[in-house]
Formats: structure tokens, sequence, C-alpha cells
């Protein structure tokens, strides 16, 4: 059944591909209207180690299970870069600013400054000394500031 004029490789370690159009994905998935993924991330480095910040992706089922059965807290949104994808929380009973990971946002909103906010806290390994915000929820929205949603939508409040 071997023709000669096939245009199918014989090399079995050659990705296959459609004569129509090239598939090509990235991860995470380009959205249109999306502002999150327009600037390329600069490509990991020859023995660059990971970043050691747990994102919702790569955290442990165990501290998972930890954080969801603590305390919920509340807070207000000190600052929050989108394109660089963390931010802080001032919590209300005060302390030490938390780190919150682009991951952790629930919701359709961007946080802004000055928004109310309410999470829960997880530990940041590998020393654990340090905590970051999950499940973070905005319950309030600053009132006269625009805010924008994941897919580039700007809303007044």
């Amino acid at each position: 059944m071997s023709d000669a004029g096939s245009s199918l490789p014989t090399d079995p370690l050659l990705p296959l591909t459609s004569p129509r159009a090239p598939l090509q994905l990235s991860f995470p998935f380009l959205r249109e209207g999306s502002r999150v993924w327009e600037r390329e991330r600069k490509p990991a480095q020859p023995g660059e180690p990971p970043s050691p910040l747990p994102t919702k992706r790569t955290r442990t089922y165990s501290a998972t299970v930890r954080a969801r059965s603590g305390p919920v807290f509340r807070g207000v949104c000190k600052n929050f870069s989108r394109s660089q994808g963390h931010g802080f929380i001032r919590p209300s009973h005060g302390g030490e600013d938390i780190f919150v990971h682009i991951s952790d946002i629930e919701g359709e909103y961007v946080p802004m400054e000055g928004d109310e906010v309410t999470y829960r806290v997880c530990p940041i390994p590998p020393k654990n000394q340090k905590i970051q915000a999950v499940e973070v929820i905005i319950t309030h929205l600053n009132p006269g500031t625009k805010h924008e949603t994941w897919s580039g939508q700007i809303i007044s409040s």
C-alpha cells in the first residue's frame, strides 16, 4: 500500500502536521481581546530554576486542603499588576502585606487599588515562612474607578 508519490513522512520521529493549516497552541491559550499574554514571555535560560511560587496549577493537594480548611480573611487590594501577574493585599486586621498571584483570583474583574477582597492563606514553600493569598474574591469594587474584566472590557464603577 506504499505509494511512491505519498506525502506522508516515513520517519516516525517527525510530528504529524495538517496540510491545510498548521495548528499552533501555546499555553495559556491566547484569547481574543486578552491583553494578559500579548507580550512574549522571556524563554527560560538553561540552568535557570523554575519559579518557587506555587500557582493554583502547581500547588500540592495537601496545601490546597489546608488553605480551604483555614479561615477567610478580609483585606483591601494594595496594588495589582496584570502584566506581571501578581500584586499585594493589605489585611484589614493589620500586619504585613500579603502576596497574591494572578491564578488565585476568582471572578471576572481584575483587582484594582482599593477593592475590598476576601481571601484564604497558604504558605509559600520551600521554608513556608511567608504566606500568599489564595481563593481571592473581590467583594466590593472601589467606587469611582474604572475596572477591567479579564476579557479586556472597561467597566466604570
